[in-house]
């Protein structure tokens, strides 16, 4: 197959290929600010840096798009054992945790299927919900840890607590709240070890009684979505958007998740910025504040931008994508861009697994919910988050050859996406959106996630 941009591929390739740019941009975002979580000085400071590079890379319009939100300040946690012995637990609060106090029994619901939840409500009411991040056995889809704790919270838990899958990693941390407010129950999290002690002693003497203890708060808070856009010179108004959120979880770096994402998303930038400027569509790279709490980044944008993404042409996300080794295209049920994906990847030489799959849990989503065609860079196998969410998702973690791959692909797709003469899909109506979710391998997600909708609701009418 003729490749019609290979003189600009090859200029692409090679300048990213003998780079240093996202790895320094890396080291900066990480070691000089930390892990840019929301409401922290790291955050502001990534905002500004990152506007400052993308202005560096000859992208015209740059900006900073702010987004008032409920944020939430860590407190202190404690988990003491009470009976059969007494011992204290090392343990974390879960973002958007509520203060309280909770003394009750345990209940161990492993790994946490979700029809287990139902089966064993009345065990759960009114005690505190032990669940790993492991997926379970015979589920083939992920079930995230905030289905684990809306079913537990359905079932009447008076807390959770959030194991995880790995020995020697600490706690995981992720965020709880619900539609950018409080979780209705306290939630934390503790090491693999921790969580293994406590089900041997409950197996042992058949109950354990704990206590935990959170002074949490959350307040409001403003973020910033970063934008930056490479105007299109035929048909300026429609747009190829490439994004990423840069704020991690403050218990670490983030350099993994979400950083290697957003400094491929800027490597990008900088080399279409450099030789693919005279592009008929306008590209435009997103870097999303607050997404660790609720896609709370990309959700603003959408609302505020609704009456423009009916331009949106395509989007692609890459949260994380610099971290990971074996890449796949994950394309969100759109079977007829399926071939054309693989035919670049021929064109390009350079071929990846290309995928059809929804999930709800990064800031593809509210892209795809308004009908928009999206996908993203994602891992060929999930295997879990490894160091994600950890205190050691740090630097050193990421290989530079990691972020290279990540931000080639993503240029050289958004040329070929920017210069198509005709995009071969339309938007999604709502109805069609929604007729997504009513095949049995998404229903029963789904199906969840409008009974905790409805429940947040009916819980906050009574406040």
């Amino acid at each position: 197959m003729t490749n019609p941009f290979l003189a600009i591929d090859q200029q692409i390739v090679g300048d990213i290929y003998t780079s240093t740019e996202s790895m320094d941009n890396l080291t900066v975002l990480c070691d000089e600010f930390g892990s840019r979580f929301g409401g922290t000085e790291g955050e502001r400071q990534a905002m500004e840096f990152m506007q400052a590079k993308l202005r560096d890379y000859g992208l015209p319009h740059v900006r900073a798009e702010p987004i008032p939100y409920l944020g939430w300040r860590r407190g202190e946690a404690r988990l003491t054992i009470l009976s059969p012995i007494h011992k204290e637990i090392p343990c974390i609060s879960l973002p958007h945790s509520p203060a309280a106090t909770v003394e009750t029994t345990l209940v161990d619901m492993g790994a946490g299927a979700p029809a287990d939840f139902d089966r064993r409500a009345e065990e759960i009411k009114g005690n505190i919900v032990m669940s790993t991040s492991a997926n379970p056995q015979g589920v083939k889809r992920w079930i995230h840890r905030n289905e684990r704790l809306g079913r537990s919270i359905m079932a009447g838990a008076a807390a959770f607590l959030f194991v995880s899958q790995y020995p020697a990693y600490g706690p995981e941390t992720g965020g709880i709240g619900h539609d950018d407010g409080e979780a209705h129950i306290p939630g934390i999290s503790i090491g693999w070890e921790d969580g293994a002690y406590l089900g041997r002693l409950l197996k042992r003497h058949g109950q354990v009684r704990l206590r935990l203890e959170t002074n949490d708060s959350c307040e409001p808070m403003i973020s910033w979505n970063v934008l930056a856009d490479l105007p299109g010179q035929q048909q300026p108004e429609t747009v190829v958007m490439l994004g990423s959120h840069y704020d991690g979880h403050d218990i670490s770096q983030g350099a993994e998740d979400p950083a290697s994402g957003a400094v491929a998303v800027m490597e990008a930038a900088r080399v279409l910025a450099k030789y693919g400027a005279d592009l008929p569509v306008t590209v435009r790279f997103a870097l999303w504040g607050i997404e660790e709490i609720g896609l709370l980044g990309s959700r603003h944008y959408a609302a505020t931008h609704a009456d423009e993404l009916s331009h949106l042409r395509f989007y692609l996300n890459m949260d994380a994508a610099g971290a990971i080794t074996h890449k796949a295209i994950t394309l969100n049920e759109w079977p007829a861009l399926e071939p054309l994906f693989t035919g670049w990847g021929e064109e390009m030489a350079y071929t990846v697994p290309i995928r059809q799959s929804v999930h709800a849990h990064s800031d593809h989503f509210p892209f795809l919910m308004a009908g928009v065609p999206t996908g993203g860079i994602e891992a060929a196998e999930f295997s879990g988050r490894g160091y994600g969410h950890t205190r050691y998702d740090t630097l050193d973690k990421v290989k530079l050859n990691n972020l290279r791959e990540a931000a080639m692909i993503a240029a050289r797709l958004a040329l070929r996406i920017a210069h198509i003469g005709e995009w071969p899909v339309l938007h999604r109506s709502s109805e069609e959106v929604a007729a997504l979710f009513t095949g049995p391998e998404y229903k029963e997600e789904a199906e969840y996630r409008a009974q905790i909708d409805a429940f947040y609701q009916q819980a906050r009418g009574k406040q």
